[in-house]
């Protein structure tokens, strides 16, 4: 009897994990493409001539598919900068600086998936939610599992 308690929990914790810590599809991505500022630019082949200021860079890079967090890149490297466009808005288009030093197009596409994590990092109250969640499932599981077990003792 014993041991059917373990597995049970055993099992209920296997579960909290994987919905908790979703594993990440391990595949390549479609196209070659930027994350700034919560959106999606895609580099194209177009060369930049005319950049404005730096607004921003790479702060992690990736190259299998998954859901990341802060200015995500499949291509550049950490480090690489972004840069604003003469004549362009932010809302079009920004300027990715390569290796050779020369300024790449990036068209922005659309807003970027985000995961959980993120969504955690940028709100206390949703950790706590989260938090009182796992905890109200766990508690409602330990109690079904012990009402069970001792039903079945008697």
């Amino acid at each position: 009897m014993k041991d059917k308690s373990l597995i049970s929990y055993a099992i209920i914790f296997t579960l909290f994990a994987s919905i908790l810590f979703p594993s990440k599809t391990l595949a390549d991505w479609a196209y070659a493409f930027v994350v700034w500022d919560g959106y999606v630019y895609v580099i194209t082949d177009e060369i930049v001539n005319e950049v404005e200021k730096e607004i921003g860079h790479v702060t992690r890079y990736s190259d299998r598919e998954g859901t990341y967090s802060g200015n995500f890149s499949n291509v550049y490297p950490k480090g690489t900068k972004y840069y604003s466009i003469v004549g362009f808005n932010t809302d079009e288009a920004i300027a990715i600086k390569d290796e050779k030093g020369k300024y790449i197009k990036a068209a922005r596409d659309g807003e970027y998936a985000r995961n959980i994590y993120d969504i955690l990092q940028k709100s206390s109250s949703t950790i706590i939610l989260w938090t009182l969640i796992t905890l109200l499932i766990a508690i409602l599981s330990i109690y079904f599992i012990s009402k069970r077990r001792n039903e079945n003792g008697k």
